[in-house]
């Protein structure tokens, strides 16, 4: 909430400046931290993803198992076929039945070899599959070896920031509430548009301390007045001079 006091233009800068300490306080945390956040998060998905292959080629397996059994089902079913027939060779009364006992051994015969081939290509199936199911458990195992090292340092560098990152946070919620709201609208803004998520720097040798671009001296003077907030030119950074940047200090 923004403050209903009338604050100096020294107070806001002052109260900008005590922010953005803090909130670099809190940034070297993350620093910390480094890519393990992101890289412990897209290892999880990665495993995830791992899991659900070998889920699906686990269901493939099972399929094609079902399918093998179903063409060896139809194999005895053909062969018994076979064996009815020829028994019913022995006592055909004419050649019309003979050739048509005949014509059913061969159309049973030819379903058991089709069937076999159907068996043969799913097994070789069946095998390839095996040797993708093998590599996705593979995968899997490094990955939640990678993930567990990656998680051990994460929970490391969390349980020696943990109390200091709480501090901060406290600190800057306070500080966010001493800050005028339409100027805290564009110091976030500003934080968002820089890697190092600096939005209040102090002149240093002349020159703008985020972006290092020279200030005229006019400016300099107006900024040591603090009788305005001024900008950079050149980066939108807020300025201060650095005897205010320098009298606050966050502990």
């Amino acid at each position: 909430m923004a403050q209903t006091k009338d604050f100096s233009v020294e107070e806001k800068l002052s109260a900008l400046v005590k922010l953005q300490k803090i909130d670099s306080k809190l940034d070297g945390i993350q620093i910390l931290k480094g890519e393990l956040p992101i890289e412990v998060s897209d290892l999880e998905d990665e495993i995830a993803g791992l899991h659900a292959r070998q889920n699906r080629i686990e269901e493939e397996i099972n399929g094609i198992q079902q399918f093998i059994e179903g063409k060896k089902a139809a194999i005895k079913e053909s062969q018994d076929l076979v064996k009815k027939y020829e028994k019913q060779s022995e006592s055909v009364k004419n050649n019309r039945e003979f050739e048509a006992i005949n014509k059913e051994i061969e159309m049973q015969t030819l379903e058991v070899k089709l069937s076999e081939k159907h068996i043969k290509d799913a097994t070789e199936e069946i095998a390839e599959k095996a040797r993708q199911l093998e590599a996705a458990k593979k995968a899997v195992a490094t990955k939640e070896t990678n993930l567990k090292g990656k998680k051990g340092e994460l929970e490391k560098i969390i349980a020696e920031t943990e109390k200091e990152e709480k501090h901060y946070n406290k600190m800057a919620a306070a500080a966010r509430a001493e800050v005028e709201e339409r100027f805290l609208i564009s110091y976030d803004r500003i934080r968002k548009n820089y890697r190092n998520g600096l939005a209040v720097v102090p002149v240093e040798r002349d020159s703008c301390g985020g972006c290092f671009n020279a200030i005229p001296p006019q400016k300099q003077s107006e900024i040591k007045q603090r009788k305005k907030i001024i900008v950079c030119e050149n980066c939108g950074r807020i300025l201060v001079d650095d005897d205010l940047n320098n009298s606050i200090e966050v502990k």
